[in-house]
Formats: structure tokens, sequence, C-alpha cells
């Protein structure tokens, strides 16, 4: 089934949740956005948040790729392999409708490299595999480096889950794990790329830009208890609402 279309089908609800915020509760919320969607009683919506420290696994996660010490893992319903998310990393889960899912999942990435671009950081894809990355140079020693990942699933025509990227956290959490599944490759940061500290709250503005951008749609805000309650777009006569907190 199709999904109907909301208020606005040309408008982003940009919903901010915080930081330390549980993995399951989010994914809850996410669920709970997706039948909305759907039903046509919320426009398309993204999540944006920090989540507390969790380790995730998608469909395709090998045994061996998982932590070897036992650390918990949360096995979930998107594509894609094992990763983790925490502090200093900026979560989005776009709940839009799309048609062809390749074409989203570009966009997706391009979003990501042009909010890198705008820090100052040259991120490309790489043939054969997901999310974006600072290339390496193999005359210096030097791996590819993960700067952004994706994982998506689409369900009635309306995906969930979606994209992080690399801010300001430490990517020693990653040494636990095979990060989506890659071996023999490096993760880094954009505070990493560029020398200098660059925190999710100053990245947050520019992705949610990016990403409406590269989607072809219109971004407002809207705060979450605005959501719970079923707020399905911009303010009358689809003007834009304030983008300020």
């Amino acid at each position: 089934m199709r999904p109907k279309h909301g208020v606005d089908p040309h408008a982003l609800a940009i919903v901010r949740l915080g930081v330390d915020v549980p993995y399951e509760q989010a994914w809850a919320l996410q669920r709970q956005v997706h039948g909305r969607r759907v039903a046509g009683e919320l426009t398309d919506t993204v999540l944006m948040l920090e989540h507390a420290p969790v380790y995730t696994a998608g469909r395709r996660t090998a045994a061996h790729e998982r932590p070897a010490d036992g650390t918990p893992v949360i096995d979930v319903d998107r594509g894609g392999r094992v990763t983790w998310h925490g502090p200093g990393q900026l979560v989005a889960y776009p709940i839009v409708a799309v048609g062809d899912v390749t074409t989203y999942v570009c966009r997706v990435e391009e979003a990501m490299i042009q909010i890198c671009a705008d820090f100052g950081v040259s991120a490309r894809r790489v043939p054969g595999r997901a999310g974006v990355w600072a290339v390496g140079d193999a005359a210096l020693g030097l791996p590819d480096r993960l700067l952004g990942a994706v994982g998506i699933r689409v369900a009635r025509g309306v995906t969930m889950h979606g994209f992080a990227l690399n801010c300001a956290n430490d990517p020693r959490w990653f040494s636990r794990i095979v990060p989506c599944g890659i071996p023999d490759v490096g993760v880094s940061t954009l505070s990493a790329e560029t020398g200098r500290r660059i925190v999710v709250e100053e990245v947050l503005p520019i992705a949610e830009k990016r990403l409406a951008e590269a989607l072809g749609l219109r971004a407002f805000d809207l705060h979450e208890e605005d959501l719970l309650r079923g707020h399905q777009g911009p303010g009358p006569g689809g003007e834009d609402l304030p983008r300020g907190r």
C-alpha cells in the first residue's frame, strides 16, 4: 500500500529529540511515526538526536562482526550490519515516503557529503560500500576513513532508520566491532579531520538544511510534543514555522 500524503507533501518536519536518547525509545517513536505517515496523518518527518552509547546490528550482520567481549548489541530491522551510536554523533531518522530506494539512499549520502563540505571536509562515496568516506592514501599507510553510515528500512513505501554522521565522538567505540561489516578501514570524525572540535549542536542546522535540499522538501521545526499530538504540517497558509528554538 502506498502512503497517503499529509497536509503538505513538500514539507519535512524537523524534530529534535536531544541527547542521550535511549535507542529503544527512539525506535519505538520511529515505529509510531512510521505508521502515522503511512496512514497520511503526518507529513514527512525526520528525528534528529544523539543516542546514549549503543551497538546495533542490522539484518546482514555476521557473528564475527559483533563485539568479541560480549558487549550487548541490539538487533534491529534495518539493512546493513553492526555499528555504534552515541554522544558526539549526529543520528537522523527520516520517516519519508519514497519511490526508488536506491535514489533515496544516494540522496541521503549526498546530504552527508554536502554537510562535510560545509565544514571543509572532503568526503565521497566508495564503490561497493555504503556511507561516506574520507579517502585514504595507501602510500602513506592511511586507510579510508568512515565518516557517515547509512542503514534503512522501507515498509509500505515509507522509510525508517537513516544515517549517522561522526562529529566529535570517540572512534575507539568502533574498535570492538567490524564497522558496517567492512574490515581494514578506519573511522574518523569531522573534528579529527579538521583539527577542531565540531559538536553535534553546531552541525544540526546544516544537516537539517542539507537533508531537506537533498530530498527536495521544505523544512520546518516541529516540537516532539506537537508530533505526538498529531500536528501535520507547517503553519497556517503553508508558511514555514520559525527555525529557532
